[in-house]
């Protein structure tokens, strides 16, 4: 119970950074395909290599990916790093402590990001789609990165070896009878080992796992809900018919 309301917490943490970001750039739409399990086992993996250094998965177990097509074994040679039971749930090795002093808080739990952290401006995961994408270079952070959905952000751009380095380019506009500079494009400072489009889809596979992992028998909710839909439909008729013969000789 109390790592569920630390969660929790953590997790309001995240929605009001999510909030305070949607009076700035409006969110890419996430290509959320959650039946797609190449593109959900190739999250699986950036996740695991990329997210799960700082923030736990606390509420997924590492056997649940079988769900998404992988073997127990392919799940031990490739994903399990922090433990050797594939029925251990996805936890940090990080010192919170440590994360506290590097980063300014803990770094917050992901197993509902994707959901919790909807808003005005889009899903979850619109969020962390345009999120992920939006970093740059900006020396006077203490990380040496900042970004655009969530200004000042006290994450460093884990994913910066696949996008590159890149600097935002700034324009002058003018907003209510003044001058100001907004971002209006990218310089691309060090090719990262990605092209920007595969870095895209990279992170729209990543995204498409954190949905998944937020919800993992989402897709089957749905498939067991159209067909008692389509039973209520039928059994509707037949109770149509019985009820129009229990009453005929009544009238």
């Amino acid at each position: 119970m109390k790592k569920l309301i630390l969660t929790l917490i953590a997790a309001l943490g995240m929605v009001a950074g999510a909030q305070a970001a949607e009076g700035g750039i409006a969110w890419d739409k996430a290509p959320v395909r959650t039946n797609d399990l190449a593109s959900l086992q190739n999250g699986a993996k950036l996740f695991v290599n990329y997210c799960l250094n700082c923030h736990s998965a606390a509420f997924m177990r590492y056997n649940r990916l079988t769900d998404i097509g992988l073997t127990e074994q392919q799940i031990k040679d490739n994903l399990l790093f922090s433990t050797e039971k594939v029925g251990e749930t996805m936890k940090a090795n990080i010192d919170p402590k440590q994360a506290k002093e590097w980063f300014g808080a803990n770094p917050p739990d992901l197993t509902l990001a994707a959901r919790a952290l909807a808003g005005h401006g889009g899903t979850g995961a619109d969020y962390l789609y345009t999120y992920l994408r939006t970093f740059y270079r900006d020396e006077s952070k203490a990380t040496g990165w900042n970004n655009l959905a969530f200004p000042s952000v006290g994450m460093p751009n884990v994913l910066w070896e696949l996008q590159g380095e890149r600097r935002p380019v700034y324009s002058k506009v003018e907003q209510h009878g003044h001058e100001t500079d907004v971002i209006s494009g990218w310089e691309q400072v060090k090719p990262g080992t990605l092209t920007p489009l595969q870095f895209d889809q990279a992170v729209g596979d990543l995204v498409n796992y954190m949905q998944w992992m937020a919800e993992p028998a989402q897709n089957t909710r749905v498939r067991v809900g159209v067909w008692v839909l389509l039973f209520l439909v039928m059994s509707l008729v037949f109770v149509w018919r019985l009820n129009a013969a229990y009453w005929k000789d009544v009238k």
